[in-house]
C-alpha cells in the first residue's frame, strides 16, 4: 500500500551554489514536452498500482514555481486526472521560491488542490543569500508569506540554513527572530552539506570556500533547537519542528521508511521493496517514456538487512525514536537480536537512549547524528 507520492519538477531560473538535485536551467528547455511525460508517467503508474490510498502528495525540485501560470494550471490538473487524490484528506505540499511566486500563481496553487508550501527562505541576510547563488531578497520572503496568507494558505513551512559560508550565530539568532515573526506552522532547518558538482564543492577544492567552524555550526543547531523549543514548536525529527499537529506527513514517510511512489526526470520510488531511480536527463527521461513506458536506470530489491538497517537509521533521525515494537512486527524479530551491540555501544557513548519501546538519540546524539547512523549499516547479522 503506498500512501505517498513524490513529482519532480527539475527546472530553475538560477541554480544555486549548494544544489546537488536535478536540476537545469528553464530557459529554451522542452517544457510542455517534460509535463506531458511526467502526465504519462502518472497514468501508467496509477493504472499498474492504484493510487487510492494516497495520503500525500509533494511536488518539489528544481524549483516548481519556476513554471508559469499556465503550466502549473497544467501540472495541476494532470495530477488531479491520473491520481485522483481526495483533497479533503491528502497533505499536498509544493515547494515555493520566494522570488519567482506571484499572487496570480498562488491563487493557481491554492485553487488547484495545493494546501501546503514549503518556502525556500534558507537565511534573512542578503548578502548571505548573495553568497550561496540565492536570487531572492528578505523582504520577498515577507512579501510571499502575505501573499500566501491571502491567497488562502494555512499550512507554511519555512526552511532555513546554517552553517553557511561567512556566516555567523549572531546572523543565525537573526533569521530565526525575523523568521518567527512570519508565524509559520512548520520551520525546517539544515546545516550546510557541501555536495560534489557543485559550486561550493568546486570552490571548496580550491581552497575558496570560508566555513563556520564545527563549533559555531554546533552553537547555531544548539540554538536552533532552544528557541525552537521557547516558542512552542516540537522538534519531531532532527532539522524539523512544527506546531502540534503541523508535521509534515509526507516526510514522515521517508522516515518511517514507508513506501513511496516517485514521478518525474531523476526521481527516486520505492514500491513493494523495490527502489527506483528515473532517468535523470530529460530527454532520455522523456525518450523512456515514450518507448518503454517506465524509465527507470535503476532497479533494487532492498534486501531484508537493508530494510532493517534502513528502519535504524531513518526512524532515529526523529525525536520518537524507533519503536521496538513496531519494528518486531515489521520484520518478525526483536530489533536488539539485530543490533544489540550497536545500539550498546551508542549507548555506552551517551549517544543513544532506550525506554520500554523505544531507542532514540540523546540530546549529544542529535548533535552526532550522522555517527551514530554510520553504526547501523553493514553490520553482520546479530550484530
Amino acid at each position: 500500500m503506498v500512501q505517498a507520492a513524490y513529482i519532480h519538477i527539475p527546472f530553475c531560473e538560477h541554480i544555486c551554489h549548494y544544489c546537488d538535485f536535478n536540476k537545469i536551467f528553464i530557459k529554451n528547455q522542452p517544457v510542455e514536452g517534460y509535463l506531458r511525460s511526467l502526465q504519462k508517467e502518472l497514468e501508467i503508474s496509477a493504472e499498474k498500482h492504484g493510487t487510492s490510498e494516497l495520503k500525500t502528495i509533494f511536488i518539489g525540485g528544481g524549483t516548481p514555481t519556476a513554471l508559469n501560470e499556465k503550466q502549473l494550471e497544467f501540472l495541476l490538473e494532470a495530477i488531479r486526472a491520473e491520481l485522483n487524490p481526495d483533497y479533503k484528506a491528502v497533505e499536498f505540499s509544493m515547494e515555493a521560491n520566494p522570488g519567482d511566486l506571484s499572487y496570480e500563481k498562488l491563487k493557481i496553487l491554492k485553487e488547484g488542490g495545493i494546501n501546503r508550501l514549503s518556502i525556500g527562505v534558507q537565511s534573512f541576510q542578503d548578502e548571505l543569500l548573495k553568497e550561496i547563488g540565492r536570487v531572492h531578497r528578505k523582504e520577498d520572503v515577507f512579501r510571499t508569506v502575505n501573499d500566501a496568507r491571502r491567497a488562502g494558505f494555512e499550512n507554511i513551512s519555512l526552511d532555513l540554513m546554517f552553517g553557511l559560508p561567512g556566516q555567523t550565530a549572531a546572523d543565525f539568532k537573526e533569521t530565526l527572530e525575523l523568521a518567527f515573526t512570519l508565524d509559520a506552522e512548520h520551520y525546517s532547518a539544515y546545516s550546510l552539506i557541501v555536495e560534489p558538482k557543485t559550486v561550493f564543492y568546486n570552490l571548496m577544492q580550491k581552497g575558496k570556500l570560508s566555513l563556520p567552524p564545527q563549533e559555531e555550526e554546533a552553537i547555531m543547531y544548539e540554538m536552533l533547537m532552544a528557541e525552537m523549543e521557547k516558542k512552542g514548536f516540537h522538534q519531531y525529527e532532527i532539522s524539523n519542528f512544527s506546531l502540534p499537529g503541523m508535521e509534515s506527513l509526507h516526510n514522515l514517510t521517508y522516515w518511517n521508511n514507508d513506501s513511496y511512489f516517485g514521478f518525474g526526470a531523476g526521481a527516486h520510488g520505492y514500491v513493494k521493496g523495490i527502489r527506483t531511480v528515473n532517468a535523470g536527463v530529460l530527454s532520455k527521461y522523456m525518450k523512456m517514456i515514450e518507448e518503454s513506458e517506465f524509465p527507470y536506470i535503476a532497479e533494487n530489491k532492498v534486501t531484508l538487512q537493508e530494510q532493517m538497517e534502513e528502519e535504524m537509521f531513518l526512524g532515529l533521525r526523529k525525536t520518537a525514536g524507533v519503536s521496538k515494537s513496531l519494528f518486531s512486527e515489521k520484520y518478525g524479530i526483536e530489533v536488539n537480536a539485530i543490533f544489540a551491540a550497536a545500539i550498546l555501544e551508542q549507548k555506552e557513548k551517551g549517544l543513544l537512549e532506550e525506554d520500554e519501546d523505544h531507542i532514540r538519540l540523546t540530546h549529544q546524539g542529535k548533535l552526532l547524528g550522522n555517527e551514530v547512523f554510520q553504526a547501523f549499516i553493514g553490520l553482520p547479522l546479530g550484530r
